[in-house]
């Protein structure tokens, strides 16, 4: 097989594995109605089993950051996957409440293998000038994953008759065929697309205070948190809002969210990659820049979405899928940047980092703070209705209104995103330029074949 030909498998292998990883991950949100009328979960109680997942998700990920930044990355990614899928599979065994809570777990270990050996990965297969790209391709398993999970558990559920568990054991297979098949990647060389040859040299002092020492970082890290806690909680619940406060089935809602949440993502991703690498050719802040317009466009047309009246899905659809598809073009852009920044033998470190920021204060915090008040609102919405009784059953009736009324925190943080993302553009110059000015003076330019550097302009 050709250099070229092992890049694009790599590439295949990496796509698949991030596709299974939110394929899984997004199960849950799916069936989320069936497991709550079951066993008679509030919306925090659903909410803290994303956030346990997520909180023990971003704990292991930084020593497996650290670990892939010294092993062999596509042996982590295969037991990782490996650990996943099999946790996955046991999900569909469970019997309480506590049980699923603990398998979770078990999902967020496996999971916490994948971004940053993967992209650690991809920082050594692809120049800098094409990385953003190479980068919106891995990331198209998040919207795609989650389009085919969405639309796959929910026709298993409902032709189950609501039983959920079915959908659990289907997505094990796929996880362990990729598992498998990463094993067949090859391994390249730290360092070995940069223009300065490298290798596996960093700065001297301790990784974790070597990337936070990066002014931008910290806006990056802060970013993720805020996009992170928004994507959380549309994934936790959009398809019980449609249930509940526009009347849809399981099966219904579940196509929704696979084209919305799902396959809106991929021309954000692919838009959000080819200009971030195209802007950046001109400008140090080109990237950061895209990320910014992205959500400035995104936060008008999720808060309008929310204002549909009930029962008007389509118009619905057409507002929060645009809006959402915007969102997603910060993945590329912004997972480009950290690479930008960070010399290549700390990019597992620094993405380690910063998806414990995006974990721990984003996506263990959407859906829990979500769920939180949608119950808050539930209770507000049946006193007005002259509903004092608390009782699971008196509050049915109200819990439409209440998740509507937790949503309308999203627009707000994605508001917010924007002024973020912004700072961030206004120190990425300066942070890129001091990392080549170390990078000429620690090694020579390389001479590998057709490697195309990041000549970033005068910081502006």
């Amino acid at each position: 097989m050709t250099n070229r030909g092992r890049t694009a498998f790599a590439l295949t292998v990496l796509f698949a594995i991030n596709a299974m990883n939110f394929y899984d991950r997004n199960i849950l949100g799916v069936v989320t109605e069936p497991i709550r009328k079951q066993w008679g979960l509030t919306d925090t109680q659903l909410g803290a089993l994303t956030t346990a997942f997520t909180l023990l998700y971003a704990a292991v990920g930084l020593p497996l950051g650290a670990l892939t930044d010294k092993r062999r990355r596509t042996g982590i990614l295969a037991a990782g996957v490996f650990v996943w899928s099999l946790f996955t599979a046991a999900t569909g065994l469970v019997a309480n409440y506590g049980q699923m809570f603990a398998v979770r777990l078990g999902v967020g270990v496996g999971e916490a293998s994948c971004a940053p050996a993967a992209t650690s990965l991809i920082g050594d297969l692809f120049p800098a000038a094409k990385r953003a790209r190479a980068l919106a391709v891995f990331m198209m398993g998040l919207p795609l994953g989650i389009a085919f999970s969405s639309a796959i558990t929910g026709f298993v559920t409902q032709r189950f008759n609501g039983n959920w568990r079915p959908a659990f054991f289907i997505a094990c297979i796929p996880g362990l065929i990729c598992a498998a098949a990463s094993l067949f990647m090859t391994e390249p060389a730290r360092g070995a697309s940069e223009l300065h040859d490298i290798g596996a040299q960093k700065r001297a002092g301790h990784p974790f205070k070597l990337v936070l020492s990066i002014p931008t970082m910290w806006w990056l890290i802060i970013s993720g948190a805020l996009h992170n806690f928004n994507m959380y909680a549309i994934g936790a619940f959009l398809i019980p809002f449609l249930m509940r406060y526009h009347g849809m089935k399981i099966s219904g809602a579940g196509w929704v969210q696979a084209i919305v949440y799902g396959l809106c993502g991929v021309p954000g991703l692919l838009v959000g990659g080819y200009l971030g690498d195209s802007l950046i050719k001109r400008r140090a802040s080109g990237r950061l820049l895209v990320g910014t317009v992205a959500m400035v466009i995104s936060a008008p047309l999720v808060f309008l979405s929310l204002g549909e009246p009930k029962g008007n899905v389509t118009m619905f659809a057409v507002l929060i899928g645009v809006g959402i598809g915007s969102m997603y073009a910060y993945y590329s852009t912004v997972y480009s940047t950290v690479h930008d920044v960070v010399e290549p033998s700390l990019r597992g470190t620094a993405m380690a980092l910063y998806f414990f920021a995006m974990y721990v204060l984003g996506a263990s915090l959407g859906p829990l703070v979500t769920g939180f008040f949608s119950d808050r609102f539930t209770r507000s919405a049946a006193l007005v209705g002259g509903v004092s009784d608390g009782a699971p059953a008196a509050l049915e009736p109200f819990k439409g209104a209440g998740l509507h009324s937790a949503m309308y925190i999203i627009p707000i943080l994605i508001s917010l995103l924007a002024i973020v993302l912004f700072a961030g553009s206004r120190t990425v110059g300066r942070d890129v330029e001091n990392l080549h000015a170390w990078m000429r003076q620690t090694a020579a330019p390389a001479t590998s074949d057709g490697a195309e550097a990041l000549r970033v302009p005068a910081a502006r």
